[in-house]
């Protein structure tokens, strides 16, 4: 979103890119419009598009039409003696079409490889490659606590890298140690985990000295690859070529040697475009060394009223993961036994480590039992950690709040708006766009920890009046 405008339009030209933006980024109803409009010849009058959405709904297509615009999807025109109308960008529904009726020699998909080497990868042992190389970056960040010593957590310098980079450890001498960030990255689903450390590598591609749109469209060609296809490097450029040796230490495709002809996507680029964690489920079970997927996909932690905690799984890795807050007890085949206690809590809080992501991991991850007996004795809850008791979630906090009396969230506050209804209309979208912080109606003030989105949103509300305003007068 914060590309300039003529670097999407290039990066709309693979249509992979074009139907990865559309699939992942767009919500329902800017899909429906972008279809609508799809194969219209002329622009389309905002009138038209304004007769398709119920009143109550211009909340909604407020925000689909801003995310729209603000991707550069979607242009406002108005030429002399017509009123004002929408316009795809060229660029987006010319790749757009191709990508989902086919044809063109873009070689956008990859191109499958005619090499007639017979030793072929399978699936399997693809995804045992990945839950390895991917496993290795999830128990280094564990093991940087510096309590938990794993020797199998091997990856490559370039990775150790790449998560100093995005503060997931922070390096002191030979040493690292976990972050705030870190472990938030650890609480992620799998799906969630690769693009944030993607977004990094992105993000700092210009410091590895490579193109970062070609970075992007090669992100999105991956997500469009099958697992146990195996593709040419002869049409990559020397960008997605560096790239593969990058993705290779990260498990996310599969080379057997820098100079090999043919790579293979492993199940994590596959899902790159996809917007569902279930899609890998055996490797979202199995990337933490689970025997059974169906228990820990579930959820597989019970947490009694006297702070006792019962894990059941086998899973090395998490079981790492719940004693950094947690004193551990016993363990058998397929249970851990453990207590929250304060020295536990207050440990993993000296960390970086906060309560409120103790609390999200313990609910996250709980046990069957636990959610359905909230689901039935407390339906009218809306908080995600209903299905914890109250007092444990309670002492957590107050245990963190022992050492800490005040919290400081940098962020941006709004104030002096025209009337009530622009506030509450940049109000209302601040809350769904997930940035609000803290708000004072009667004041019409508002506090949010990004500004960009609300600023466009600003503008393009702004600029739809202006016309609106010049249309009646017309």
């Amino acid at each position: 979103e914060q590309l300039p405008g003529n670097q999407l339009k290039r990066l709309y030209r693979q249509p992979s890119t074009a139907l990865a933006v559309f699939r992942r980024m767009l919500p329902h109803l800017a899909k429906t419009f972008v279809l609508a409009m799809l194969y219209m010849r002329d622009p389309l009058p905002v009138s038209d598009l304004d007769a398709w959405v119920r009143p109550e709904s211009r909340g909604e297509r407020d925000i689909a039409l801003e995310l729209l615009e603000r991707l550069h999807i979607l242009a406002t025109i108005q030429d002399p003696g017509k009123s004002r109308a929408y316009r795809i960008s060229k660029p987006f529904v010319s790749s757009l079409r191709l990508a989902l009726t086919g044809g063109g020699n873009h070689q956008s998909f990859g191109v499958p490889s005619d090499d007639p080497d017979g030793t072929k990868v399978g699936a399997a042992e693809l995804d045992k490659y990945a839950r390895e190389r991917w496993d290795g970056i999830l128990y280094f960040i564990v093991g940087s606590t510096g309590a938990i010593q794993n020797s199998s957590a091997t990856i490559s310098q370039g990775s150790k890298y790449l998560l100093s980079l995005g503060y997931f450890v922070e390096t002191q001498g030979a040493s690292a140690a976990i972050t705030q960030t870190g472990f938030s990255f650890l609480l992620q689903e799998v799906n969630t985990q690769i693009w944030s450390l993607l977004i990094v590598y992105l993000e700092n591609a210009e410091k590895l000295q490579m193109d970062s749109i070609e970075v992007l469209s090669f992100l999105f060609t991956l997500g469009s690859l099958e697992v146990g296809q195996d593709y040419s490097t002869n049409t990559l450029s020397p960008t997605q070529l560096q790239m593969l040796d990058d993705l290779n230490d990260m498990g996310i495709v599969y080379r057997q040697s820098p100079k090999a002809t043919r790579f293979y996507p492993t199940r994590l680029a596959t899902t790159l475009n996809s917007d569902s964690d279930a899609v890998i489920p055996s490797l979202s079970g199995n990337a933490l060394g689970v025997g059974g997927v169906s228990t820990d996909q579930k959820g597989f932690i019970i947490v009694e009223t006297n702070y006792r905690i019962y894990a059941y799984t086998n899973s090395q890795l998490r079981i790492d993961i719940l004693s950094l807050f947690a004193k551990l007890g016993f363990r058998y085949p397929n249970l851990v036994t453990g207590r929250l206690t304060k020295e536990s809590i207050q440990r993993a809080i000296s960390r970086g480590i906060t309560s409120q992501q103790i609390i999200s991991y313990l609910a996250a991850h709980a046990h069957p039992v636990m959610t359905a007996r909230s689901s039935a004795g407390q339906a009218a809850s809306q908080h995600a950690h209903a299905c914890l008791p109250p007092t444990v979630v309670d002492q957590i906090r107050l245990w963190q709040l022992e050492g800490d009396r005040m919290k400081a969230t940098s962020g941006f506050l709004f104030k002096e708006f025209f009337n009530y209804q622009q506030y509450k209309d940049c109000l209302d979208y601040a809350d769904t766009i997930g940035v609000l912080v803290w708000k004072n109606e009667a004041k019409k003030l508002f506090f949010v920890t990004r500004h960009e989105q609300i600023a466009s949103y600003l503008k393009h509300a702004s600029e739809r009046r202006t016309q609106e305003v010049n249309g009646t007068k017309q």
